[in-house]
């Protein structure tokens, strides 16, 4: 597809359509830039942009008679597909793309995508440090920073990309193409946004619309929504199936036995490490793992390369990161703990009592599996934001009544911290989005491990 002296709607002025705009003008199109936020800084937004590309910016109220004016659009993740003007767009018979698929287009090597609800991000790091170890030219993109859009020129036949990819990103696709995809996991999330579970899977299944018999598709077994789906992309011309599972022993696949990660090929099976090599704690890392290594073995790394690297990886900041240790006292900032399963996953790996800091902004989320998890672990939960109250009627009903209500981020780490003792930890998880009192959760975690400091003096 070709853009050159196409006119081009980008919608949304935040980091993807910086990067689809800076994409699109060295592609030569006619770049018209639109957000809805009527206070956003003109200035502002073009410093961002690439020296010299060009856009014309409009904000506001959206004006109909762009629709006129344009070949394509581009929308941003954040942007909802279902707003009165995308509809109006796509009804005028306009194709709509989101910038993953947008940054596709221009990829000339390979492409390994993955999505799910937990774990992306550990799980895209990974993969990437993996590949590191094995090509010398290797994106890692998408929803874990640094847009697809800003590298997807920079490819080259023999280079990887290593994408994360959110359900939003994937609302706009219609070639996106990975040659090895992984779904880490299905749980409910984002429905303000989808609506429904059943949009929210169809989104996330998505990552594997376009591929093909020639490509591979990791599965997490113990997700019963994926396991059913790996056994649907059977019956089709689809992608190869490899399972992972940290609950049963896998006849093919890679699974948990006791410490170890073993791969059963269906003739040989091959311990690929002990978890205690690994630098990452949780049953739900070391599901990231086989994962990570499931991915990087259908790419065709050898094992002892993967190996080798899983002993060098480092957990990722704001996942379970651990911030440090004061008077005996251990702090955990998982500020990317962002729903209620991310959360659980939190609880499970601590290993001692803990104290937690939770709440934030409202996705419509279900807390109460998330407090059965406790299972007497967890000893206070200080609740901030705007999902406080929500949380609190949700710990209420599951017999949980040790519960603060705190007005600031600051008095609930104060309330955590002034109350834990020696051998215990606090822990920031905080089950909701960071939005309302935070830019982003980098924000929020960074505040947590600022207070830790502060603590250490």
């Amino acid at each position: 597809m070709s853009f050159e002296s196409k006119k081009v709607l980008v919608i949304g002025a935040g980091k993807s359509g910086i990067g689809a705009c800076d994409l699109l003008a060295k592609a030569k199109a006619n770049i018209i830039l639109y957000d809805s936020n009527e206070d956003l800084n003109i200035e502002d937004v073009k410093s961002k942009l690439d020296p010299g590309v060009e856009v014309l910016l409009v904000k506001g109220p959206f004006p109909e008679d762009l629709i006129k004016m344009i070949d394509f659009a581009v929308i941003s993740p954040g942007v909802p597909t279902d707003l009165d003007y995308v509809r109006k767009i796509e009804k005028a018979g306009i194709p709509i793309m989101g910038e993953m698929e947008l940054a596709f287009h221009f990829e000339k090597g390979e492409l390994l995508a993955i999505t799910g609800t937990n774990g992306k991000t550990t799980t895209t790091s990974l993969l990437g440090h993996i590949m590191k170890n094995w090509k010398d030219k290797v994106f890692v993109v998408g929803n874990i920073g640094i847009p697809y859009t800003k590298t997807a020129m920079e490819t080259e036949y023999d280079s990887v990309t290593v994408a994360e990819v959110s359900s939003f990103q994937l609302e706009k696709i219609t070639s996106f193409h990975p040659s090895v995809s992984a779904i880490l996991n299905i749980t409910p999330d984002h429905l303000n946004r989808h609506h429904t579970m059943e949009n929210y899977i169809d989104a996330k299944e998505g990552i594997t619309r376009y591929q093909t018999e020639f490509d591979v598709c990791v599965l997490n077994y113990d997700d019963e929504v994926l396991r059913e789906f790996g056994k649907d992309l059977s019956l089709i011309d689809g992608p190869s199936v490899v399972f992972f599972s940290s609950k049963e022993k896998l006849e093919h696949g890679f699974f948990l036995d006791g410490e170890e990660i073993v791969y059963d090929d269906g003739i040989v099976k091959e311990v690929l490490i002990n978890t205690n090599d690994l630098n990452l704690i949780g049953r739900h890392n070391f599901e990231n793992v086989m994962a990570a290594s499931a991915m990087a073995m259908s790419a065709g790394v050898p094992f002892e390369v993967i190996r080798e690297a899983l002993k060098t990886f480092h957990a990722v900041a704001h996942r379970i990161e651990f911030a440090g240790e004061v008077n005996g006292v251990r702090y955990y900032n998982d500020s990317k703990g962002t729903n209620p399963d991310a959360a659980i996953k939190a609880v499970e790996a601590m290993k001692w009592p803990t104290y937690l800091i939770a709440g934030g902004y409202d996705k419509d989320a279900d807390y109460r599996d998330w407090i059965r998890s406790f299972n007497g672990k967890v000893k206070k939960m200080a609740l901030v934001g705007a999902t406080r109250e929500n949380i609190l009627a949700a710990a209420k009903e599951c017999g949980f009544d040790s519960c603060v209500l705190c007005d600031t981020f600051e008095e609930a780490f104060n309330e955590c911290a002034g109350t834990a003792k020696p051998g215990e930890a606090v822990l920031l998880s905080p089950a909701c989005a960071s939005w309302g009192m935070f830019d982003n959760y980098e924000q929020r975690g960074d505040v947590f491990k600022e207070l830790v400091n502060k603590m250490r003096g």
